[in-house]
This record gives C-alpha cells, structure tokens and sequence, in this order.
C-alpha cells in the first residue's frame, strides 16, 4: 500500500451493528482491545436489545456497538459516527440517523435480501443499498455472508457455524482500514476456544480473509492511520467499568486486611461484577448467588456483622427489594457496600438501557430516618476510585454505602492506568477489644469524636451485646422504646454521616473560573459528555465552569459557596431531574434542571446548545 493512500485522522467513531447473535458485541470488544493495544485513547459504548433472542432480522434485535478512538484526549462514545457497519437490513434501518452526513457505511449486502427488507418493514420492492437513498453516504457492499461461507467451505462445518464466523471477516476488514493488529484477536480466538480447534481455525480463517480481502479490493481507496495518543507513563489495559469495580472491590479488602463477601442476585446491568470477583477467590473473595435479593443484602450483613466487608448489588428494581435490610445494616452501624448498577426504569423499565435515576432512592429509599453516605463513579475507569472509596466510607464510619454506576459505565470501556498499591488510600478498621469495656462492661454504641461506634467481633470475649432492628438504647444497646432516646439516636445516626464531610476532600472545579455567569455541576456518567461539550466552547471563546461530584451524601462542605459564586447553576442528568431538587433543597439556589430520559447519554451537541441558551438568557 503506498504511503499517498494512507489518511491520517485524529479521531473516528465505528459503530457496528447486527442481529444480537451476530456477535456484534464481540467484534466491538475486539476492536477496542487492538485499539487500546495500538495506543490510543478511546471510549465505547455497548447497545443491546433486552430480549435475550430477538426475532433475526428485527429492529427489535438490533445489538450495536459504537467505539470512539484517538490521538487526543477521548471523553465520550462519540454522537455521530463517521464509520457504520451493518450486517443486516434492520441494522442499517435503526442505526443510519448516527451516521454522520458523508459518512462510510460498510454493508454485508447478503443482510439485504427481500426477507431481511421484509422483516426490517422496508416497503416492497425497495432496497436501500439500490434506490439511491444513501446517496449523500460513501456506501460500499460487501457480500460478507457469502465471502465467509467461500473460504469456510473446506472446514466441513455447517452452513449455521460457517455463519457465526462472519463477524470475523467484518472485524478482519476493520483490522486492515484502521491498520490494526490481528494477533490480539487471534490469540483470543486460540484461549477462548482451546477445547473446540476446529471453531478457532474457522474464525480466524474468516478474520484473515476480511483482511485480505480489504486489501485486495483496497477499500475506502486507502487506509486511515489514527496516532497513538500521548498519555502518562504507565501500565495500561482497556477496562469495563463493572471490571473495575469488581478490582476496585479486591484492592479495598486488601487494604483494609479483610475478606470481601459478595452476595447478589443476577440483574442487567450488575451481573459482571459477580462473573468478575468469582475468578479472583485467591484474595479472600467470597461470592455467593442468592436465591433472591433480600437474602442476599441479609446475608451481606450477616458477613459484616461476622468480620467481612460485606458487599451486596443490583440495579434498581433490585434494590428496592433490599431497602428494608439497608434500613437493618443502618440501625445496626455495621459496614455495607450496596452497589447500584442503575438502568432505565421504573420496575424492569429498559433492562439495558442506561439511566441515573436511583439518586433519590439511594438517599432517602428506606423506611425511617436511615441515613447513609453515597458516593458515584463518573467513567468506567473511574469505578475502581469510586467503589474503593465506598468501602473506605463504610468501614471508617460503620455505615452503609451506596456505590452509584450505570448500565454506560458498567458496560463501556476506556484506557485504565494500573494504579500501584503504594497510592491506595489507607483504610482504618477499628475492631473492639476487650479493653474498650467501661469497669469490665462492653458499651457497643458508645462512640468517638466522629460519632463513630467500634466494630465488636462475635465471639470476642467480654463483647457480649444485643444486636437487632428494634431502636437501640444510647451506649448499651438495650432495646429502648423510650421517646427521647429514640429522637437522640435518630440525630446521632444523621450527624455521623454529615461528619463524612469532614474527611471527603472539598468540591473542585473539574475547569473554569472560580466565579462566573454559569456553572454546570454533574454527577456519573454524564462526566465525559459534559468536559467535551465545555472543551470545544473554550475553543470558541466560552468559559464556563463545571464541578463534577463524587459525594452525593454528605455534599463537599465547600459545594454551597461553590454554588453561589456563580449566577446560574446548570444541571444535566439521566432521569427527571433529582441531583437538582437535592441542590435546590440544601442551598436554595435556583439551579437548572436539564433532563434526558431516553435511555441514552447526552450528545455533546446537547449540552452545548443548552449552555447557549442559558448563556442567551442571561444577556436577555
């Protein structure tokens, strides 16, 4: 290929897409570990239907897969795509409005045959690929389907297994247009299907033919070359954010010196931390699939009361089945790390679509005054900072916590710097001992200067006390129905999480002036949707301030002034709007709501114009 062919590019934006049992998911993931292997900064997004199976050819089982790589800074899956890849008619239907104007669009014309036009509900006769719809489109067919078949037919596979390989000749295409490595992938292919030989020849048979086969026709005319970015010096891989949450989870028990016990129920989109933490049981990791929720948030707070760091998680609807053993682990100020991997709701809602609507739940879900501390990633590399300082929260304070992810976090990837255990954060455990008794009587609520109580181990001699959900009599815990205690211990539960305060670090401006006409203040996934949007308005000359939380319960102590030093405060979120109602409530500001309630992220273009037009505002 001569060096005049080869396009250079800063940054691209592939989204594939498919039937759900074309594998579209894996060739994504791929994609992403090459990338991420070539330098590059990048992020991606997941986008599956919920049916585990969908009907073939349906838009309701169109699986995408959208990856945003570069030689700059990456903070977002992209909002347009400049590259779309199909497999099939109902592919191109429901994913062509991501496309870019002039964009390349990849087709398997073999996934345009009057069956799949039929079941994607094109009108009779038309062809999108032939009735000059996509003229304003660079489109290139390829037959995909009968390709793979062709340099399979010697294999003795059957046509079905000769097919699941086709997403391999696709990815084997990618491979050679974005000068990629296929050795990743095979070695991938050779681990994954060690026991089955025949399979792994076949597909990376098919992956080398799509290679060759872009070469051969040189698609696109050429080749794109995208330069590794520059990133600090370290070790990296690409990591999901439920991986890291689960490392996140590990590293904090290895700090703390205590075993991690990890009980849950399988939900969308929670479940990989429990696939992840089950292959790691060589640091003390216990995990257990409950036969429901509320068994498995009692069972969690059955190992924490025993010495573990008790973890359970769930997505929304799960949760609400743990709310009343959340309430137990608060009135018993034992430590709990309740991870809420949130979806779109309400009830089973959109199982895999991505939402941020648990922040009031998480805060006030519960029966009774139960306070607790929460705390929320805001990528998916960003999860293992988050959850291991959830846990730090929860042993310091004896307390639950809420760790706060998203389907978009949990499911996303992004280039993640091995951290060294030299820059954890120290995690203080303060177990009881016998020389905590008063004249040889163990108090089991009498507390520190932080309202802290001590963690009495069972079986520990001279710790005898009364444990249980009944309201606890101040110092002994007896059980009190006492009018005046019970307000007493209600305040003191509340003011040992406001305390949490005092040992977060203060609210920082992630960019921005101090003070200024607008500050926009997020919380989790919306991180990287809302730095892009202010880089490229500093770019035009607008400089518009942006604080991004981490603590949700108790806020910075600084975030009220922080607030007021701006004329308006601006406030996008996933969900109808409660981070707002929360800022409104505690600081009587009259911040901004901006909702999206899609199941999607935030386009960049979104938050811009919406800066814009609160900026006009202001000048009106």
């Amino acid at each position: 290929m001569s060096k005049e062919k080869v396009q250079f590019k800063s940054n691209v934006v592939i989204r594939f897409a498919g039937d759900s049992g074309d594998g579209i998911q894996l060739t994504g993931t791929q994609f992403t570990t090459s990338t991420a292997l070539a330098g590059n900064d990048l992020a991606t997004y997941p986008d599956y239907p919920a049916e585990i199976r969908a009907p073939a050819g349906t838009i309701a089982g169109v699986s995408g897969f959208q990856l945003h790589f570069g030689s700059d800074e990456i903070h977002t899956s992209g909002d347009l795509c400049d590259v779309l890849v199909v497999m099939n008619a109902a592919a191109l239907k429901a994913n062509l409005e991501h496309l870019k104007k002039g964009g390349i669009i990849i087709a398997n014309e073999d996934g345009f045959d009057e069956k799949n036009l039929r079941l994607a509900r094109y009108v009779d006769g038309i062809n999108p690929l032939e009735d000059g719809s996509l003229e304003e489109y660079q489109v290139h067919t390829v037959p995909v389907t009968k390709l793979t078949r062709e340099c399979l037919k010697e294999t003795g596979l059957g046509v079905r297994e000769m097919d699941r390989s086709k997403n391999m000749f696709v990815l084997g295409l990618l491979y050679y247009m974005y000068n990629r490595s296929m050795d990743p992938t095979i070695n991938f292919l050779q681990s994954k299907f060690s026991r089955k030989p025949e399979v792994a020849d076949a597909n990376i048979k098919a992956l080398k033919a799509g290679f060759a086969f872009a070469d051969t026709t040189e698609i696109q005319h050429g080749r794109f070359e995208v330069k590794a970015a520059p990133m600090r010096k370290g070790t990296y891989r690409s990591i999901m954010g439920n991986q890291a949450t689960a490392f996140g989870l590990i590293a904090a028990g290895e700090r703390a010196g205590l075993p991690i016990y990890y009980a849950t129920y399988p939900i969308t989109p929670a479940s990989d931390v429990l696939h992840e933490l089950s292959r790691h049981k060589n640091f003390s990791v216990v995990t257990v699939q409950s036969e429901d929720e509320i068994a498995a948030v009692c069972s969690a707070i059955g190992a924490s009361y025993g010495g573990s760091l008790g973890v359970t998680a769930s997505a929304g609807p799960g949760i609400s089945l743990k709310t009343e053993g959340i309430s137990l682990a608060t009135i018993y100020e034992i430590p709990l790390v309740v991870c809420d991997i949130q979806r779109a709701g309400p009830s089973t809602g959109l199982p895999t679509k991505m939402e941020q609507a648990d922040l009031m739940q998480a805060i006030y879900g519960r029966p009774g005054e139960a306070p607790l501390a929460v705390v929320a990633a805001n990528s998916p590399a960003d999860c293992f900072e988050s959850v291991f300082e959830a846990c730090r929260l929860a042993l310091e304070f004896m307390t639950p916590v809420f760790f706060l992810s998203d389907g978009y976090l949990a499911n996303g990837a992004e280039p993640w710097r091995f951290p060294s255990a030299r820059d954890l954060r120290e995690i203080k455990v303060g177990f009881a001992t016998a020389k905590d008794c008063d004249n040889g009587v163990f108090l089991p609520y009498k507390r520190d200067e932080r309202l802290v109580r001590k963690w009495a181990l069972p079986g520990t001699a001279g710790l005898e006390h009364r444990i249980g959900g009944l309201e606890k009599e101040d110092l002994t815990g007896n059980i009190s129905y006492d009018p005046e205690n019970h307000e007493k211990m209600v305040k003191i539960r509340q003011r040992k999480i406001d305390n949490i305060a005092d040992h977060i670090p203060e609210q920082a401006l992630d960019s921005g002036p101090e003070e200024g006409e607008l500050l926009i203040v997020g919380w989790g996934s919306t991180y990287g949707t809302i730095k892009a949007a202010l880089r490229q308005l500093r770019d035009e000359g607008v400089d518009v301030a942006h604080a991004h939380l981490r603590y949700l319960n108790p806020f910075p102590r600084n975030l009220g002034q922080l607030l007021q030093n701006h004329r308006r405060v601006l406030v996008p979120e996933i969900n109808n709007g409660q981070l707002v109602r929360l800022l409104r409530d505690k600081y009587l500001v009259p911040a901004i709501p901006y909702n999206k309630i899609k199941g999607q992220p935030f386009a960049v273009a979104e938050i811009k114009n919406k800066v814009w037009e609160v900026l006009n505002s202001l000048e009106n």
